[in-house]
């Protein structure tokens, strides 16, 4: 039996997703009476409108997001944001180490790292510098260690306090390495360990390094019968 777990945030009209940037603006370009004069009698549409930064919800992140030559969401692979093995790795403190990768298997496969912080989401703590985050060791160990992709549950997978004085070590180690960033994930506490199939994948847009992404897992479940025996 498979089940579909979503855990990416939605999208609401003049959200804060991060500290600094602005909501999305999500309007109406057509409404259901405005059609009226294109269609026959009974026919309607409605076409929506969104405006935001690309940093909107869960989101992610590919090297052309840090880097000027970096490849971007047109040249993204399939093979790195659909269909990944996964695994999740549970995390108690703020500065996430290389430590916690201790006798896992990463290769090939969506590492997400589990904070709980999701469950500030929406609210001024949030976006506190006291966020959770994967260290550049961390990050460094996982691209070495050939991780597909790598997500958390977090504000940031980076360390933004004022004493981090700006650098973004986790971002620049794995994307460097070619390595999705994917921020902003939730609801990680309702998947297993392991054993579960991963899906982000952003719009195919020429010129953007970063977008919003559905992410979810498909979780294979045991049948009753098989639970029973």
């Amino acid at each position: 039996m498979t089940r579909m777990v979503d855990v990416s945030h939605q999208i609401a009209d003049g959200m804060t997703t991060y500290p600094g940037l602005p909501g999305p603006d999500i309007d109406e370009y057509l409404s259901f009476e405005d059609s009226h004069q294109s269609y026959a009698p009974g026919t309607e549409f409605t076409i929506g409108r969104i405006f935001m930064v690309t940093n909107t919800g869960t989101y992610l992140d590919t090297p052309a997001h840090r880097y000027r030559e970096g490849s971007d969401l047109a040249d993204l692979e399939l093979e790195k944001v659909a269909g990944l093995p996964g695994i999740v790795v549970d995390a108690d403190e703020q500065a996430v180490g290389p430590e916690i990768l201790t006798g896992r298997d990463v290769a090939g496969k969506a590492v997400l790292i589990r904070t709980d912080w999701d469950r500030h989401w929406r609210t001024d703590h949030y976006g506190s510098p006291e966020h959770p985050y994967l260290t550049g060791s961390a990050a460094k160990a996982l691209a070495d260690a050939g991780a597909a992709l790598v997500g958390i549950d977090s504000v940031n997978i980076d360390d933004t306090s004022d004493e981090s004085g700006g650098a973004r070590p986790t971002h620049s180690a794995l994307l460097a390495a070619g390595v999705p960033v994917v921020e902003h994930l939730c609801q990680l506490h309702r998947l297993p360990r392991e054993g579960f199939t991963f899906f982000a994948v952003p719009v195919k847009a020429r010129g953007l390094g970063t977008f919003p992404v559905r992410a979810f897992a498909m979780v294979e479940d045991a049948s009753p019968a098989t639970a029973a025996s």
